[in-house]
């Protein structure tokens, strides 16, 4: 037996035995079960984080055919919704994550009731909403909250739109996802209009579309539909850059600044400058579907590169040559300058697998079931994030969440059911 064979097979066994461990019930802030990510984020909902766990849990359901595994999930797949529209305010805002603390209320709500304007729950919410729509067959159970959904997505355009170069800031540099991100990490508030937030908002403007659709709300479909194309050609004109071939995170606070006489010929006309870090994100584009071939053929370039972001074990989450990467263990901020996290493989996989690249898809797949088999097998755990070169664990031991997306790769190799099916997200691909 083959070290991948004997590999695939304990992680999936373990993920069976142990996916349970990540459903948790109510406590003091969180009225609905929900889905943490294990290990130290014990009794945390988080955004993107909990959308990934319940993307890899439905898929492992429909392989395994445990129905009764799939209605746990289920109930607290649509927890993990109740709970932040629980915690949603009136103008829309919802935070990115919700703890059990001695706090009255969650941080993030007490700061912004106090009129300061922090990051808000990154562009998953629908995504998830049409994941357990479309996994369940039932696009009724969310129709009380679309206009809780629709005051949302107006926080989004109150608050971080720019209106200039037609694309999403962040507000600060808090809980970004891709935490110490080095295009948003340390930088200005309201400066970066992140490649990471505006390509996952392109895809969540179509999954609301298409809930929208589906709950016989045309016009609304058809208007969030027109944002996602309207987002992808400010991405395409801002962000993609033609002598690099890359998608890169932008500068948005460019304007002519006032000088008296000195300033007042040619001006600035441009609407953002990039910022030429090559981060892992250049190819969530793959992912969300609107790259154009040629794009993706250059993007397939850098996936390859050994210098970059290609290694033994996956996609570097920071190109190699890059001058802040480092593989140093830390938390808040948890390291992305470099370790291989399983979300990238991921992402970069089904994204190789969208534009037809199955060949390099297979060997992300072999990479890291090699990598979590290893580490399983040494440690009888899995870890959050791993050294590039050797496969070693770096930190958080007990870490379930998106590491299952492992069993996604393997099942969408074999033709099984791909969980974007359930999202729906619309061809934008010019």
């Amino acid at each position: 037996m083959s070290n991948l064979t004997k590999y695939s097979s304990g992680l999936r066994s373990f993920f069976e035995e142990n996916a349970k461990t990540v459903l948790k019930q109510p406590n003091s802030c969180l009225k609905y079960p929900f889905v943490d990510p294990g290990s130290v984020y014990d009794g945390n909902l988080w955004d993107w984080d909990s959308f990934w766990a319940v993307y890899a849990l439905f898929s492992l359901v429909n392989t395994s055919g445990d129905h009764k595994l799939g209605e746990l999930v289920v109930e607290h797949a649509k927890g993990n919704i109740r709970n932040f529209f629980d915690h949603q305010l009136e103008d829309g805002y919802i935070p990115m994550m919700i703890e059990e603390s001695d706090l009255p209320e969650p941080y993030l709500i007490m700061k912004h009731k106090e009129g300061v304007i922090l990051n808000m729950m990154k562009p998953f919410l629908c995504h998830q909403i049409a994941l357990i729509s479309g996994f369940c067959n039932d696009f009724d159970w969310f129709c009380g909250y679309v206009a809780n959904m629709e005051r949302y997505f107006a926080c989004y355009d109150r608050y971080y739109y720019n209106d200039d170069c037609g694309l999403y800031v962040w507000a600060d540099d808090v809980m970004i996802g891709v935490d110490n991100d080095p295009a948003t990490f340390g930088r200005p508030r309201f400066s970066t209009a992140n490649v990471y937030l505006n390509s996952f908002l392109v895809s969540e403007f179509q999954a609301m579309a298409h809930l929208m659709h589906k709950t016989g709300r045309i016009q609304r479909a058809e208007y969030f539909l027109a944002k996602a194309r309207k987002l992808v050609d400010s991405i395409q004109t801002e962000c993609w850059d033609a002598r690099d071939r890359f998608f890169y995170s932008v500068d948005v606070d460019v304007k002519t600044r006032p000088y008296d006489w000195f300033h007042v010929g040619l001006g600035v006309f441009w609407k953002s400058l990039p910022i030429k870090i090559r981060v892992w994100t250049g190819f969530i584009p793959l992912w969300s579907g609107f790259a154009t071939e040629e794009q993706a053929r250059c993007l397939v370039e850098h996936i390859r590169d050994r210098q970059t972001f290609n290694s033994p074990f996956g996609i570097r989450s920071l190109a190699k040559d890059e001058k802040m990467y480092n593989l140093s263990a830390t938390n808040n901020p948890s390291n992305w300058l470099g370790p291989i996290w399983i979300i990238v493989n991921y992402l970069v996989f089904r994204g190789l697998l969208n534009y037809g690249y199955l060949d390099d898809a297979r060997q992300l797949y072999e990479k890291t079931t090699l990598l979590l088999g290893s580490d399983l097998e040494k440690s009888g755990t899995l870890h959050e994030y791993y050294v590039p070169e050797t496969g070693s664990p770096v930190m958080n031991s007990g870490f379930i969440n998106w590491n299952m997306l492992v069993l996604n790769m393997e099942d969408e190799l074999a033709g099984r059911k791909s969980m974007d099916d359930y999202i729906h997200i619309f061809n934008l691909r010019p």
